[in-house]
């Protein structure tokens, strides 16, 4: 190999290793380490550090420059504005050395083609970019599709100016770094004409959870989501198995693509908006690169790709910047806040941490003074001008971005709880309305009011492993908690609710039949139970197929054309009979299952609101036409929630269920006939009461008879102790509690168990 020129004008990427950040910037050196470790990094070269310090130089304009940096006040941004505006005339006017523009020439015919002019990427790269403790993300300029020699040499003089754009000028004195001690160097590469691009994190950035890989995907060319034009897909995928573990698909209506030599924004085709972005075996080889590039720098990194064709490559790779101490306050905060209503918005959660404050709704950053101390930051998307305002904020949220958008890394750093990705905050909440920003849930709520509950004194719950014969399980939703939540001393799951699922998938499960995507359907939904299955293993997973009503089915997109309007939701086309009035549609859940079952025998199913033996034997008949019965492993439940159940019992364990579960929130509804939604009549709904205990003792007493499980998944056993031990008393077989009650209600089953041994 030949050796290295000293100070070259040029470099080609094969030709760099880490060694050289001082020659080609952060970027550079990253690109050519990668290149030489070979993973699949776009042909390019580097026009140095000094080539720029040659132009600074030869044009006389080094000491100009110092001059106007040194008489700016970086609070003021009018002031910042146009000291970049002069700096940037003067590079833009000076004339490049003609050593530069024949090194630079020469490479560009190399990568391109001696006779062609092929397209390239110019890219800036500084030498303070890209290393661990700060992020120098979006600051520097990118040039797209250049073609041609005269337009590479005006994009590398742009790379140079936006070394002094107003948000880098602030961003270096904020930080304390000296302007002159940053220099520039010129990364040019061939172009990637990338159908999918996105960015990825060899570690969860928002939880620090150091076995997962995150990845970000959108249609088009990578910059819209490092502007956070548009909120990208994510996939979690699991290290060492590299089991994806959650997918949520995004709608993406604009992607941003190349017209001749321009790079312009168009429609995304309607067919194509609210698909996967890329496969399952695509995400594994990405999550593959991601744990590879970790392995070769010895640190979490923050990884762009790009796929072309059936190419994907690696365009950038650069520290993860905020990890330290986000654990230490995942721990701190999230405890003793107060809790609000129901949540108005929800988008992605990007920085951890609650803040709770007056809206502040911003449309431009010329209006970032109206954001005082301990305001809640609302706008589209922030960007570096919106520093200042996201200093003083107490919490920001944004209608655009994903995880790596402005808004999410400058939050992460800043230590502000963010919540990016909602689509419509700044039309939904109102100025000076108080809310809560819930960072570790995605969530925003409104109002102040405390619910009565949660005055009440918070004590630190023991989490002791006491042994009981009672299984105590847990009442889970999202596949985002399954993995933390498997790690707690419990039985396995009592309660898979699958309307969050469903929900998630963004369709109405009749419109996706009707727009034939019920494979996609399928597949999302096999994949959030897979989840819940694979972290709790071998511990059964009980799942409770689809319990919506028309008006929550109603609100699913394209759910307005399949669903009637009914005067009682609650006791009207649900449950059973849904299933056997609509068969094609139930197929979707039972594919899913069995899929699942393919892999994890823990998966059971519970089928809720049964008006009747026969609704429950044609149910019945629908999995057995399936071929599930044919796995001993394969339990079918039913939930106990009506009336009818409790009364005839006996009819429906002869269709041949395994177990019941009880679910005491319908059940006491419909026994003392009080909504306990409703405010007017709430106190009346009692869920001691002797009429309910009384269905409660009827039901765990037949089925123990009948050589049949019961259980109870209603929210009654995770607030009364006193139920809990009544339910041990009669002989329930498993209770199924809240996750914030699984040590307190253990304790309560093992004191009554020793009572009755007594």
């Amino acid at each position: 190999m030949a050796k290295k020129a000293v100070n070259p004008l040029v470099i080609y990427l094969n030709d760099i290793d880490k060694d050289d950040l001082s020659l080609v910037g952060g970027k550079g050196a990253n690109l050519g380490e990668m290149t030489k470790a070979g993973f699949p990094v776009p042909h390019g070269f580097a026009v140095t550090v000094a080539s720029y310090d040659m132009f600074l130089d030869e044009n006389g304009i080094r000491d100009e420059i110092n001059k106007i940096l040194k008489k700016i006040d970086r609070n003021n941004s009018d002031e910042l504005t146009k000291a970049s505006k002069k700096i940037e005339k003067i590079i833009m006017k000076g004339k490049l050395p003609l050593d530069v523009v024949k090194e630079s020439i020469k490479a560009y015919k190399k990568i391109s083609g001696r006779f062609k002019k092929g397209l390239v990427a110019v890219r800036s790269s500084a030498t303070a970019e890209d290393l661990p403790g700060a992020s120098f993300a979006g600051q520097q300029a990118t040039f797209l599709n250049v073609k041609g020699e005269s337009n590479l040499m005006e994009a590398i003089k742009g790379c140079w100016a936006s070394l002094f754009t107003a948000r880098a000028i602030f961003y270096r004195e904020e930080n304390r770094i000296d302007h002159e001690k940053v220099k520039i160097s010129v990364i040019v590469q061939k172009m990637v004409q990338s159908d999918v691009s996105g960015v990825m994190f060899s570690i969860d950035p928002v939880t620090n959870d150091k076995d997962r890989v995150i990845i970000e995907a959108v249609w088009g060319l990578g910059e819209m989501i490092v502007q956070g034009s548009v909120v990208p897909d994510t996939y979690s995928v699991q290290k060492g198995t590299f089991d994806i573990l959650f997918k949520e698909i995004s709608d993406q209506a604009i992607q941003l693509a190349r017209k001749g030599q321009k790079t312009i924004e168009i429609d995304v085709p309607k067919k194509q908006r609210d698909i996967q972005k890329i496969s399952d075996e695509d995400i594994v080889k990405l999550a593959k690169l991601a744990t590879r590039l970790q392995e070769l720098y010895y640190f979490p990194q923050d990884i762009e790709w790009a796929k072309e064709g059936k190419n994907i490559y690696i365009v950038q790779t650069r520290p993860v910047t905020t990890i330290e101490g986000t654990s230490k306050k995942l721990k701190e905060e999230g405890q003793g806040i107060k809790t609000f209503e129901v949540p108005i918005i929800k988008g992605a959660a990007a920085s951890p941490g609650v803040g709770i404050g007056k809206v502040r709704i911003l449309k431009s950053p010329k209006q970032i003074e109206r954001v005082k101390e301990g305001d809640v930051l609302v706008a589209p998307m922030t960007s570096p001008d919106y520093v200042p305002a996201m200093k003083r904020a107490v919490a920001i949220v944004t209608d655009q971005g994903g995880l790596t958008s402005h808004a999410a890394i400058v939050s992460r750093e800043l230590g502000v709880p963010c919540v990016v990705g909602t689509k419509d905050a700044t039309n939904k909440l109102k100025e000076n309305t108080i809310v809560k920003v819930d960072g570790f849930k995605g969530n925003v709520y409104i109002g102040s009011v405390v619910r009565k509950e949660e005055k009440k004194t918070k004590i630190k719950e023991k989490k002791a492993r006491i042994r009981t014969a009672t299984n105590l399980y847990i009442n889970l939703a999202e596949p985002e908690r399954a993995l933390e939540l498997s790690k707690e001393y419990v039985d396995g799951v009592g309660l898979l609710r699958a309307e969050f699922m469903i929900a998630n998938i963004g369709i109405h499960p009749k419109e996706a039949i009707k727009q034939k995507k019920q494979k996609d359907f399928i597949n999302k939904l096999s994949s959030d139970i897979s989840t819940f299955c694979r972290s709790f293993n071998p511990r059964p997973v009980v799942y409770r197929t689809t319990d919506f009503k028309t008006n929550e089915y109603r609100s699913l997109p394209g759910g307005e054309k399949w669903e009637p309007e009914e005067p009682n939701p609650m006791l009207g086309f649900r449950g059973a009979y849904r299933y056997i009035t609509n068969p094609d549609v139930f197929n979707l859940e039972i594919q899913a299952i069995k899929k699942v079952r393919e892999n994890y025998k823990n998966l059971w199913v519970m089928i809720p609101f049964v008006r009747s033996p026969e609704e429950l034997a044609r149910v019945r008949r629908l999995f057995a036409a399936e071929g599930l019965f044919d796995s001993a492993t394969f339990k079918f439940w039913m939930m106990v929630e009506l009336p009818v159940n409790v009364i005839r019992l006996k009819k429906f364990i002869d269709v041949g269920i395994d177990g019941i579960s009880i679910g005491s929130n319908d059940l006491t509804m419909l026994l003392v006939g009080t909504d306990r939604d409703n405010s007017e009549v709430a106190e009346a709904f009692d869920e001691q009461s002797p009429v309910v205990k009384w269905a409660l003792r009827r039901t765990i007493k037949m089925c123990n008879k009948y050589g049949v499980t019961s259980s109870i998944c209603g929210q009654a056993p995770s607030t009364y102790d006193d139920l809990v031990r009544d339910l041990v008393r009669y002989g329930i077989t498993s209770i199924s509690v809240n996750p914030d009650a699984i040590y307190r209600v253990r304790q309560v089953i093992s004191d009554a168990e020793k009572e009755l041994i007594k």
